[in-house]
């Protein structure tokens, strides 16, 4: 079981990281010290960007879950 948790926990944390890397710039800090604030905004919030806030967010909460987990099997056993 514990096996399978950590399993789980590393392909959500690369998933994660890859997912966050993808979301889109929304101004200040680091991204528009190099071009990325140059962008306009008039496009608004698509589809995809929806989907990919949800996405990640689930990815978060199996994170989450997961480490919890196997907190408690560490703890109990």
């Amino acid at each position: 079981m514990a096996l399978t948790l950590q399993i789980i926990l590393v392909v959500a944390s690369l998933l994660m990281t890859v997912f966050v890397l993808l979301h889109k710039g929304k101004g200040g800090g680091l991204s528009s010290l190099f071009g990325g604030g140059v962008q306009s905004n008039l496009s608004g919030s698509t589809v995809v960007e929806k989907n990919l806030d949800r996405v990640t967010i689930l990815v978060a909460v199996i994170w989450i879950v997961c480490i919890v987990a196997l907190n408690l099997i560490q703890t109990y056993s």
